[in-house]
């Protein structure tokens, strides 16, 4: 599903969009403690740091989520940027394409534009991951 049809669904969910549009990023430094939590899913909060047009790319967003025991940001989705997610702490589970990896802390996975994929925290404790999303300014 793409996260408009969740969104549409009435299903609680925390996703970051990739915005093309608005001021190119500019160079700078984002403080953690400058940003507020998003989302709506219970136990899941996305931070954004980044996340706009560049100069080379159609789109850049990044940030981290962090899931408690059992949450994840939403179901299964794809999108059209690429997204490459680093485990900063926690163990859990991402789903890619069919095929269901056991991940913890250090471990990096990449989801390829319109892959199906989604992250669920299945440790005892919190898990946090950061993200990136590409789009080149030819994707589609």
């Amino acid at each position: 599903m793409f996260p408009e049809v969740l969104a549409q669904s009435g299903q609680q969910i925390t996703h970051v969009d990739a915005k093309t549009s608005g001021a190119l990023l500019k160079s700078r430094v984002v403080k953690a403690e400058s940003i507020q939590p998003e989302g709506a899913a219970p136990g899941a909060k996305a931070y954004v740091h980044f996340n706009g047009p560049t100069e080379q790319l159609a789109a850049l967003a990044s940030g981290l989520v962090t899931l408690e025991p059992g949450a994840q940001p939403h179901p299964p989705h794809r999108h059209p940027e690429e997204e490459i997610m680093i485990v900063g702490e926690g163990t859990g589970e991402f789903f890619i394409d069919g095929v269901t990896a056991q991940v913890k802390t250090g471990d990096m996975v990449f989801a390829e534009a319109n892959v199906l994929h989604g992250v669920k925290n299945t440790g005892e404790t919190r898990m946090t991951f950061y993200f990136i999303k590409l789009m080149g300014k030819h994707a589609s």
